[in-house]
């Protein structure tokens, strides 16, 4: 199943260039505007490539309205795929530098970081379900989701759950003091890649705090240790906060000034006006539709996720050999769960975009897999055979219904589900994602057909390695009920709030107007001069 995994990872690629995807092309308009003109702004882009979206102006000049680290990041690649094709300003076509600008920058980090969820989960539960919990998390949560695209969500969380990781070794011991610099280094590169990435920063502070603090050392030592961490850590972050305060001191005029705050969509500016930068009171709305809405909803689209609510109480009293690593985890996870809700639910709902679930809580899903393997190892010992059953089937079904919400990756604000008035409709019309195996001509429906069943036995695989116990081979026939009953719970509700109406067929026929290879039109991935 690994070997699924990591194909679907590389070979799909749902990007359609009529949309003109304004969150992936501006930060890579200022790639080109950094290699092909030595400048930060995009004037010069805007004019020869095309204009974009999601920009800011200052003094007549244009950037991103995002944090820089992946326009910056990509640099060596555009330089790199500009050598090869010839070497001249329009030397690289739109689709192969989105192409590689995901595979290298946001497929590839995430599949390392999946190695380290691995490794984190199996140090705290059993092999079977460490292995099921990070396979539904590379392919049922937002991960699969943002790191098929060119955006720094997932990048964020790669980030946070790499400094995390750090933390963990060096409160174990098994890392020496210097880790605290990769820690520093990843808490920086976070802000630097999205300005909401420090709310995931500052809970990471806390885990590293309270896991020196909490340690069973006289009360000097302790603070000594936690010296020596905090200056190590600053050490790591301080080249990429002072890179992004001389960016903002050179685009924007001040090193505290972002992007944001000259938005050039006047439309755009009230959702990061009033509270700070835009975050204000909870609006229940906003909090409703960001957790259970049809369209984008979290525990819609990734059900397993649920399994961590309760999980939350084993996190304190899990058997360890680390005392104060427990408690410092369990503060964190919930400092981290209760300040993402504040954001979601105190944000602008209506400006997550077309997005495949609330884009801004990717960086909180890591951090919920460990409580949701606890509870999935209690369901499994407690001797009820249909418990594991159930919760099995939320596994698999989030794979499912984020899988093929992926599938498109580009969902209108108007439409009513994602699944079943947009995704379904547009595979049942032969609308399979583009991706390397139609660019290397195989037919556009086998290649579909080829990742569909792809997803859907890792899906199956995933179910049954959760649902089986007790040294079966197996899931029993009590736990294969229950995980049909609730899978068929999970279908009603989708088909319950599936619309078919005018807006989600308008939605399905705009797609298919720009989808990159619809069925029985080969498209080159790297077309010649004058294409």
């Amino acid at each position: 199943m690994w070997a699924a995994l990591v194909a679907l990872y590389v070979l799909l690629f749902p990007y359609h260039p009529g949309l003109r995807s304004p969150n992936e092309l501006c930060r890579l308009w200022q790639t080109r505007a950094l290699v092909e003109y030595g400048t930060l702004d995009i004037n010069g882009a805007l004019r020869d490539y095309g204009y974009v979206g999601d920009l800011s102006v200052k003094d007549g000049k244009y950037y991103p309205s995002k944090a820089p680290l992946l326009s910056f990041a990509a640099v060596p690649l555009y330089a790199g795929l500009r050598a090869v094709g010839g070497g001249h300003r329009y030397a690289v076509p739109e689709v192969p530098l989105v192409f590689f600008s995901r595979l290298l920058l946001t497929v590839l980090p995430t599949l390392f970081m999946l190695w380290l969820v691995r490794r984190y989960l199996r140090a705290h539960l059993e092999p079977a379900v460490a292995d099921a919990l990070t396979v539904t998390y590379g392919l049922g949560s937002l991960a699969f989701s943002y790191s098929l695209l060119f955006m720094s969500h997932q990048t964020t969380a790669v980030l946070l759950f790499g400094g995390f990781y750090a933390l963990w070794r060096c409160a174990r011991g098994d890392w020496r003091e210097r880790g605290y610099l990769v820690a520093g280094a990843c808490a920086g590169a976070t802000v630097a890649a999205e300005y909401t990435g420090a709310l995931g920063v500052l809970g990471l502070v806390l885990y590293a705090v309270l896991t020196v603090l909490l340690q069973p050392v006289p009360a000097r030592e302790r603070w000594t240790r936690l010296g020596r961490a905090a200056g190590l850590a600053t050490l790591g972050a301080l080249p990429f906060v002072v890179a992004l305060a001389l960016y903002h001191q050179s685009a924007f005029g001040h090193p505290l000034t972002t992007g944001y705050k000259h938005l050039n969509d006047a439309g755009y500016q009230p959702w990061h006006l009033g509270g700070f930068l835009g975050i204000r009171t909870p609006d229940p709305r906003a909090f409703a539709l960001s957790f259970f809405s049809p369209l984008r909803g979290l525990f819609t689209l990734a059900p397993f996720l649920l399994l961590a609510l309760p999980g939350l109480a084993r996190l304190r009293y899990r058997r360890t050999d680390a005392s104060a690593e427990p408690r410092a985890v369990a503060w964190m996870t919930v400092a981290l769960l209760g300040g993402y809700t504040y954001f979601t639910s105190s944000f602008s709902y209506d400006s997550w975009g077309w997005t495949t679930g609330p884009r801004h809580l990717t960086g909180l899903v890591p951090f919920l897999l460990l409580p949701a393997g606890l509870w999935l190892e209690r369901l499994r010992a407690g001797g009820r055979t249909w418990a594991p059953g159930a919760a099995a089937m939320l596994c698999a079904a989030s794979i499912a219904t984020t899988g093929v919400a992926t599938f498109v990756n580009y969902i209108p604000d108007d439409v009513s589900n994602a699944v079943g008035a947009l995704a379904l409709p547009l595979l049942g019309a032969g609308f399979f994602p583009p991706g390397v195996l139609s660019f290397l001509g195989l037919p556009h429906l086998v290649a579909g057909a080829l990742t569909l069943a792809a997803l859907l036995a890792v899906a199956g695989w995933v179910y049954r390695e959760l649902a089986r116990g007790g040294g079966r081979r197996w899931p029993a026939p009590a736990a294969l009920g229950a995980g049909l009953a609730t899978l068929a719970l999970l279908v009603a509700g989708h088909v319950l709030t599936t619309e078919h109406d005018e807006a989600d067929r308008n939605a399905v026929r705009f797609l298919q107007s720009v989808w990159l290879t619809p069925p029985g039109r080969p498209v080159p991935f790297w077309p010649g001069p004058g294409a």
